[in-house]
């Protein structure tokens, strides 16, 4: 039989070599790497906001301000002086993601209730891939979709029958063919289910047994059970899904260039024609002169605030959220 090797016989392992502050040379390797990635990230984005706000002094020098409120686009046509206004972009983009939101919400929370709570072990898997890989499908081929299968049934079915209906109110009223902000929020809601009910799903799962387990020995439902024990227990993963959707739909371009009908106009009726940021810069941007150029430059610099506007905002809701969870607890 072998004699035990060293550590086996007590051997103390040899000290990995330290600095003079006393940590460990990989721990100090390990803080660099990480650090530089950390730092490498941010970086980053102040790149982008230095950048995109250096090209777009030439209108801000211009238009300052008012650009942000202004309404009019008008590029060089030899006859009339360049104007460039964001309100009717800016307006585009907030109504067709808050579409996305009332729209997708629901359905992605639904989804991921049925997934953890309700579904059969056997189809809980190939339905929670099924739903993924609509994550997978790219933003084009959901535009191509929604022009030869969406437009048409919106234009014929679901717009003609708000329009009767509702029409006398200031939300559904005109006559639409179904390109126009309803349709992009549709299309932006089906295009954010994956990410909000894949989130959500997590987040319920992370729900302790035993949560459940209490509320129902206290009689309560199935459902009383999912509202009161895990949906509350779950509420700021949830809340985090949400804001992750939000940014996927205010951002997102194609889809909604294809569906939205861009037209340079704030309408309140949403079977009205617009435009989304994005959708804006992804139509004008080959064919924009210098001054105009600068204007979709700085339109984009406006979409970067509203993405950090909302990153901001919803840090603020989470933790005064885990606030009250906390408060709750106690």
């Amino acid at each position: 039989m072998e004699s035990p090797g060293p550590i086996a016989q007590g051997t103390a392992a040899p000290a990995p070599q330290r600095d003079a502050s006393g940590r460990a040379l990989g721990d100090n390797l390990f803080l660099g790497i990480t650090g530089a990635t950390a730092a490498f990230i941010n970086l980053t984005l102040l790149l982008i906001i230095v950048i995109l706000a250096d090209d777009s002094l030439p209108t801000l020098r211009v238009f300052g301000l008012p650009f942000l409120w202004g309404t009019s686009w008008v590029p060089p046509n030899g006859i009339t002086p360049q104007l460039y206004g964001a309100l009717p972009f800016i307006y585009g983009t907030l109504v067709t993601s808050a579409l996305a939101l009332l729209i997708g919400v629901p359905i992605s929370i639904g989804i991921a209730i049925f997934l953890v709570e309700l579904s059969p072990g056997w189809l809980r898997e190939p339905l929670g891939f099924v739903v993924e890989l609509l994550a997978a499908v790219p933003s084009v081929v959901y535009g191509l979709w929604g022009i030869f299968v969406l437009v048409p049934f919106m234009g014929s079915t679901v717009d003609p029958a708000l329009g009767s209906a509702l029409g006398w109110t200031p939300l559904f009223s005109g006559s639409s063919q179904g390109y126009n902000m309803l349709t992009a929020g549709v299309i932006l809601a089906i295009m954010i289910i994956p990410t909000v009910s894949s989130i959500t799903r997590d987040a319920l799962k992370s729900v302790p047994q035993s949560q459940r387990e209490a509320a129902l020995s206290l009689g309560a439902t199935n459902w009383e059970a999912t509202r009161v024990s895990v949906l509350t227990y779950a509420r700021t993963g949830i809340f985090g899904a949400i804001i992750l959707g939000l940014g996927r739909a205010t951002g997102e371009t194609m889809a909604v260039t294809m569906t939205i009908g861009n037209g340079n106009f704030i309408h309140t009726s949403l079977l009205s024609s617009a435009q989304s940021i994005a959708s804006f810069i992804a139509n004008n941007f080959a064919e924009a002169g210098y001054l105009e150029r600068s204007a979709l430059l700085e339109l984009g610099l406006v979409l970067l605030g509203i993405s950090i506007l909302t990153n901001v905002v919803a840090r603020v809701l989470f933790r005064s959220l885990t606030g009250a969870g906390e408060e709750a607890g106690s």
